[in-house]
């Protein structure tokens, strides 16, 4: 029975890398897109903590130029940063013409995070779901194209994830006292999730929710969205023939000898 249970494992492994690679191709034509029209991609990654959104950035960024598409993740405001308007540290980090910016979390920082943990007023948060739909209504009349994506996660599945990243070493540092404290929360969580649809769901920028208790299956379906929400055309490259080599006339390399190597331990 455990021989037949790998067999499906296997097969289910290889199925989800070849839907991975189909889609690797189409966002490499998306990326060429993106830098010959001059476009301007913004695309926000929120959740709860451990509904997968890391793993999907990942797969997102793993086939694309670096100098075109961009990770923003944003660690604690500075004491300067918290005097400034709200959404200014994120301004700075926008997309320029050809590119393509993905922020692991964002701005709902302030909906999120802060508003259930105490780090910002009542009246800082409701002055941010006044102000949040109009800022990117504003980045769209910019041209900017924004796409927002939130990955849901069952309570069951984030304990599920939690403990694997608590018993494994190679994920324990994915695991901080915050995630303790949100776990704790849940139900603030989902209150205030609410509440940020319901302010910030709008007609020019709505909310894509992602079901992510299947995390290879949510990856998948997250980037063929994507893909689905910016019309674009597959490049067409031109044939290359590379040149051949120049003669060393008179060239003599200095002995292997002089050069340091990394030992060759594998």
């Amino acid at each position: 029975m455990g021989e037949v249970n790998n067999k499906s494992s296997n097969g289910e492994k290889d199925s989800y890398e070849l839907a991975l690679n189909g889609l690797f191709k189409e966002l490499v034509h998306l990326q060429e897109w993106v830098k010959s029209q001059g476009l301007k991609v913004v695309i926000i990654f929120e959740g709860r903590d451990a509904s997968g959104k890391g793993g999907t950035i990942k797969r997102f960024t793993e086939p694309l130029n670096p100098r075109v598409c961009r990770v923003v993740a944003l660690g604690v405001p500075t004491e300067k940063e918290k005097t400034q308007w709200y959404f200014q540290r994120y301004v700075a980090h926008l997309p320029a013409a050809g590119e393509i910016v993905l922020f692991d979390r964002s701005w709902y920082n302030r909906a999120g995070v802060e508003k259930v943990m105490g780090f910002c007023s009542e009246d800082e948060y409701h002055e941010f779901l006044r102000s949040c739909p109009e800022f990117e209504r504003m980045l769209v009349r910019s041209g900017i194209i924004l796409l927002k994506y939130w990955f849901s996660v069952s309570d069951e599945e984030q304990e599920k994830r939690f403990k694997s990243r608590i018993n494994d070493p190679l994920k324990r540092w994915k695991f901080s006292p915050m995630d303790l404290k949100s776990r704790s929360k849940w139900l603030e969580y989902s209150k205030a999730k609410d509440d940020m649809f319901a302010h910030t769901d709008t007609k020019q920028v709505p909310w894509y929710v992602v079901n992510a208790d299947n995390k290879k299956k949510a990856r998948l379906n997250c980037i063929s969205h994507v893909l689905s929400q910016i019309p674009y055309e597959k490049t067409e490259y031109p044939p290359v023939e590379l040149p051949a080599l120049p003669e060393h006339e008179g060239y003599v390399r200095p002995p292997i000898t002089y050069q340091t190597f990394v030992p060759e331990k594998y």
